[in-house]
This record gives structure tokens, sequence and C-alpha cells, in this order.
């Protein structure tokens, strides 16, 4: 089945007090973006990207198409006004039946193997969404103060958020809502379950200066494996 990667890479990245878009910050002498790009590339030989980013940072986006030598499997448009709408933008581009993974740019660590197994998952099962157990204690805000919850029944989700074209396409065709904080509230929106898959703890998102020392040490390590 054809394959399509939408990658999001459209917001301004304010927390990290950078004055370029995050996602064009540089790990190892190379952009954020850049080895999320890699990585899917070298995930599947058919697969396609449709890279989604500001609108003032086309041509970057465009460049680096041509420094990963992957001009015709990567199309660049312009983001929108919520990652809601950045994600409609990519998802008008998707042109037939496929599984489409939904990324956030800035988690450039993800594995050629999560993507591969939640290719895998979504075509058995209609989606896949990476999750990881947390780790910390949780603490719930209610209204009388704030309430314990069991770490052991909360998940963190990541990307990439993966499903078959028929179930995500018109689930972004309803109007945008505030609860909708990724591509799997979009999609139980819409009356469809989804379906979790083990993430891996490595695939952070880059979101404050701290993240960028974090991610410069895993890619050290695995660089020496």
């Amino acid at each position: 089945m054809k394959k399509y990667a939408v990658i999001v890479a459209g917001g301004s990245g304010q927390r990290m007090g950078a004055a370029i878009p995050k996602q064009f910050l540089l790990l190892q002498g190379k952009p954020l973006l850049w080895y999320s790009l890699q990585t899917f590339l070298h995930a599947f030989e058919d697969l396609e990207i449709i890279l989604v980013v500001p609108a003032d940072n086309l041509a970057e986006g465009e460049q680096l198409a041509k420094e990963l030598n992957a001009v015709p499997r990567i199309t660049v448009t312009a983001g929108g006004a919520t990652r809601f709408h950045s994600v409609q933008h990519g998802l008008a581009l998707v042109s037939s039946p496929s599984v489409v993974f939904v990324h956030d740019g800035v988690r450039c660590l993800v594995s050629s193997e999560l993507i591969q197994r939640c290719y895998t998952q979504a075509l058995e099962k209609g989606s896949a969404i990476p999750a990881v157990a947390a780790t910390d204690s949780i603490r719930i805000l209610v209204e009388e103060g704030h309430m314990v919850a069991d770490r052991k029944q909360v998940r963190i989700i990541q990307t990439p958020q993966t499903f078959r074209s028929e179930i995500l396409l018109p689930a972004f065709q309803n109007e945008f809502e505030e609860c909708f904080t990724d591509e799997a509230t979009v999609v139980e929106a819409s009356g469809c379950p989804v379906c979790l898959i083990e993430g891996e703890y490595s695939n952070i998102k880059i979101t404050r200066p701290v993240d960028l020392l974090v991610a410069e040490k895993i890619l050290e390590e695995r660089s020496s494996l």
C-alpha cells in the first residue's frame, strides 16, 4: 500500500528563545528537521514525504530536500494557523489510498524501526499511536485542588501517529475544535477508536534548550554503537 509521511514543522518554537524556528536549529551541524526527513526516507524506499513548514520557510524546506537528494520524494507546503490546520494542509496532498504517518518534525530522534512497526499495525488495525509509560508521579488538577493519578494507567503520546487514509482523511474534514491536541483526538472525535503501540523513550520532542543537549548525547551514544 502507498505510504505518505506528513512531517509537520509549521511552528515558530517560541519556547526555544531562538531567532529562527526550532526545526531549523542545528544538531551536530544539521537542522533538526534533516534527521526526521532522513529517517523516514530510509524507513521505506517507496515512502513519499509531505513537509509542512511556515510560509516564510518554504525555501529552507526545499533546500533540505535537495541536500538529501530526495526532491522527487519530498513535497514542501505551507502550514496553517494551528497544528490541526497544518496537518490539514498536508493531507490535502494525499492523493490515493495509503497509510499516512503524521510526525512532529522536531522529534528528530525517531527510529526507522518505530516507523516500520507503526506501518505494520496501521495496516492491521487501522491506526498506531506511539506511547510510552509515565515514569514520574502524576497529579491531576481538580476544582478542590489536585489528586494523585495512578501512573501505571498513564501513557505519554508521541508521533508518528499512523493511520489508514480512509480513517484519517475524513476526520480532518471536520471543523477545528480546541480539544484537538493531536491526530488521535481528531480521529476519535469523528467516531473511530485508535490503537496505541509501544513508543520509544529516546523519541523526544525538542521544545526547550535542554532538549538539544539530551538529543546531542543520544546521537553520540548511537554513533558509538
